[in-house]
């Protein structure tokens, strides 16, 4: 397991390096500079991992054979003839040696943009550093330094790192304590003995049985379509088939009603368990201790749930609004604005919205996408009527940046402030769109934790789409700080 800390890491990379290897280039002074770049490159993508998601969206174990053999190459290549092939360093060092670990296409473009502060011709300016403190760069005197003179300036670097040389905000340390505290508190919670002791509080049975009468007697009804609004389920007239926002809505009530009919089902067999008239099955088990503990019991959220990291009262407030959501449009019409955070599957509501208008005008749907368009409010009540294109879309937060509504840009958080509210977004379809280099693609998640696995459709479980916001500063920066879109936050 490499060392802890940013210093602890490229100490440890020098160890094996002696001073012959230093000096045996073709390009000595060239190859010194990027050789320490690689080590430092090597440190920050091992240390970013204790960011969680916001330095990752997945864990990778890069190791030294990786370091070994992009410098093995970098050493090759500058033995060539000739100017050095910056771009054919960046290609192989990023894309294979250590992009071949990389399995997340989020992640791969995070790798290359640190890779792209290392592997530059910058870094053989003597005045160039790799963090804005300036506290971290190449050694004054790397072009004669031996091996040990470059032990003894890394050593000279902070022992805590800031969140600075990564490219990160200071919020970006709170996150990772906070992930620390939650981490020991859920193994405290898992070793808590249930038995309670002497006194007149009460038994944790009890609890239970009150908590579980609640949640019953607050179950939405089942979602229907006996009192449809003649525009929910809408038959289109030139095909006979329902529209397309109506399909994705019948498809959506009918996984909620799944949802409630498992609850209904699960809430009454615990009630009866706890009090000996039926077996306490271990999925009952698991869930009273659940329960107990407040969170989400698995039997909620095993093959008819939603991803959620919510603790259970969260979690069931959040499901109630849901199933309201849902209500309302059933019963009112399609709404003014969408609220994305409610679907199970909002990717496949994006694809209706593309189908409907590929219907309307006879595009076809694989050559469209949506272009953005921020408004200046976060309050879809502000909205007076829907879009003639398009749909409105509100619910998202901001996870390591935040919105000017000045200028209408994306910014830096403010101390202390972990996610803020983004704007209602109007998405509107566009034929053969093209990506805009100057604008930054904020990736969408459905959580905070941001990895997820390809399903069967080839959608990801968590990664939504990316909408294109503009920026003062350039895309890079934004990735480098982790910066993405939730559609629900933990809490």
């Amino acid at each position: 397991e490499p060392p802890k800390g940013l210093r602890a890491n490229i100490l440890r990379s020098f160890l094996p390096m002696s001073d012959s290897e230093l000096s045996d280039s073709a390009k000595e002074p060239q190859w010194r500079r990027i050789q320490f770049g690689l080590k430092f490159f090597h440190a920050i993508i091992q240390e970013r991992r204790k960011f969680g998601p916001l330095g990752w969206n997945i864990r990778y174990e890069f190791n030294d054979s990786d370091l070994e053999a992009s410098s093995t190459i970098t050493h090759n290549m500058l033995e060539l003839d000739g100017s050095i092939p910056w771009d054919t360093l960046l290609f192989v060092v990023g894309h294979i040696n250590y992009g071949g670990r990389v399995t997340d296409d989020k992640d791969r473009i995070c790798l290359l943009a640190i890779l792209e502060q290392y592997v530059t011709p910058k870094i053989l300016d003597p005045e160039y550093t790799f963090s804005p403190s300036g506290k971290y760069k190449c050694p004054p005197n790397s072009d004669v330094a031996t091996v040990e003179g470059f032990r003894e300036f890394v050593s000279s670097f902070p022992l805590n790192e800031a969140p600075e040389v990564f490219g990160m905000h200071e919020n970006a340390n709170i996150t990772f304590m906070s992930q620390e505290a939650e981490r020991v508190l859920n193994v405290v919670l898992a070793i808590q003995p249930r038995e309670a002791g002497g006194g007149t509080g009460k038994s944790p049975e009890e609890t239970v049985t009150q908590l579980v009468q609640r949640q019953e007697e607050r179950l939405p009804a089942l979602l229907t379509d006996e009192n449809a609004h003649a525009a929910s389920f809408k038959i289109m007239e030139d095909t006979g088939l329902m529209s397309s926002l109506g399909t994705c809505l019948t498809q959506e009530y009918g996984r909620f009603n799944a949802l409630l009919l498992r609850l209904m089902k699960t809430l009454k067999e615990l009630q009866k368990a706890i009090k000996g008239i039926i077996v306490m099955t271990q999925e009952l088990d698991d869930m009273f201790n659940a329960e107990l503990n407040n969170q989400v019991p698995e039997i909620w959220t095993k093959g008819v749930g939603y991803p959620s990291l919510k603790p259970l009262n969260s979690w069931f407030e959040d499901m109630i609004l849901r199933v309201e959501f849902f209500r309302d449009w059933i019963e009112k019409g399609p709404p003014v604005s969408y609220w994305i955070s409610s679907f199970y599957f909002p990717q496949g509501f994006n694809t209706s919205v593309l189908q409907g208008y590929s219907r309307a005008n006879m595009i076809p749907v694989d050559a469209l996408s949506f272009e953005f368009s921020v408004k200046d409010t976060d309050d879809p009540e502000e909205m007076e009527e829907a879009p003639e294109e398009g749909i409105y879309v509100h619910g998202l937060f901001m996870d390591g940046a935040a919105w000017d509504y000045e200028d209408m840009v994306i910014c830096d958080q403010e101390i202390g402030t972990m996610y803020v509210k983004f704007p209602v977004v109007h998405f509107i379809p566009y034929r053969d769109k093209k990506p805009n280099p100057e604008k930054w693609a904020a990736p969408l998640y459905k959580t905070s934790v941001r990895a997820g696995t390809l399903s069967t459709t080839g959608h990801s479980t968590n990664y939504v789409l990316s909408l294109e916001v503009d920026t003062e500063e350039a895309p890079s920066y934004w990735i480098l700080k982790g910066a993405a879109l939730l559609t629900m936050l933990n809490d």
